[in-house]
């Protein structure tokens, strides 16, 4: 089946009931090196707003401006290093989503891997759009509060190839080490097959 196009997951979206306070989430499960920062961005400038230039490029003097309708948070930026998945639902759903739902403004602070600690304050403010991607963010804890929720998939040797390319071949036993560990967290929530859509992150996405 092909993938679904990119306008049809805005409509969906547009279609749904917030269920964040008067935020949409959209949550882009899925493992590493899928294509969910990709899908991501694609939806958040369907959607009205700006790209990210990824996990660990937030600036603080440079923050989202108040009136922006879209903004995108990346699991990468929550877990605390290459052990740290169990760590996101502790950041995501209660410094972040249960505030939102709360109306009030979520913030965490975002893990540094090369420093090994959490540095900057990213503050989530309440606005229209709430875009989050990595692996785990549709956790079932999470899922309680989305409009629509995304899984990418790919096979295990285009992901690898990925992540090598970008992290460089020095991160390549990382990268097997924490394989095995995701694919056990995904498994354990049941993202893929609580998505509204499965996305083959091989293969092209429409606009």
């Amino acid at each position: 089946m092909p993938n679904p196009r990119v306008s049809d997951i805005v409509a969906a979206v547009h279609a749904a009931p917030a269920a964040l306070g008067a935020t949409r989430l959209v949550l882009v499960d899925g493992p590493a090196g899928a294509g969910k920062t990709t899908l991501a961005n694609r939806i958040a400038v369907a959607l009205g707003g700006a790209p990210s230039a990824g996990a660990g490029t937030f600036d603080p003097g440079r923050p989202l401006a108040d009136d922006a309708p879209v903004q995108i948070l990346h699991g990468d930026d929550m877990y605390e290093g290459w052990d740290g998945l169990p760590a996101l639902d502790r950041v995501l759903v209660d410094q972040v989503l249960v505030p939102l739902a709360a109306d009030r403004a979520g913030a965490f602070r975002m893990w540094d891997w090369s420093a090994g600690r959490r540095t900057h304050l990213i503050e989530v403010p309440s606005r229209p759009f709430l875009v989050v991607e990595g692996v785990g963010v549709a956790s079932r804890a999470a899922r309680a509060f989305a409009s629509c929720n995304l899984y990418v998939d790919a096979p295990w040797e285009l992901r690898l190839a990925r992540g090598i390319a970008r992290d460089g071949e020095a991160m390549r036993a990382e990268w097997e080490r924490w394989h095995p560990g995701e694919d056990a967290h995904l498994a354990a929530e049941g993202a893929r097959d609580a998505a509204h859509a499965v996305l083959d992150g091989a293969a092209p996405v429409p606009d």
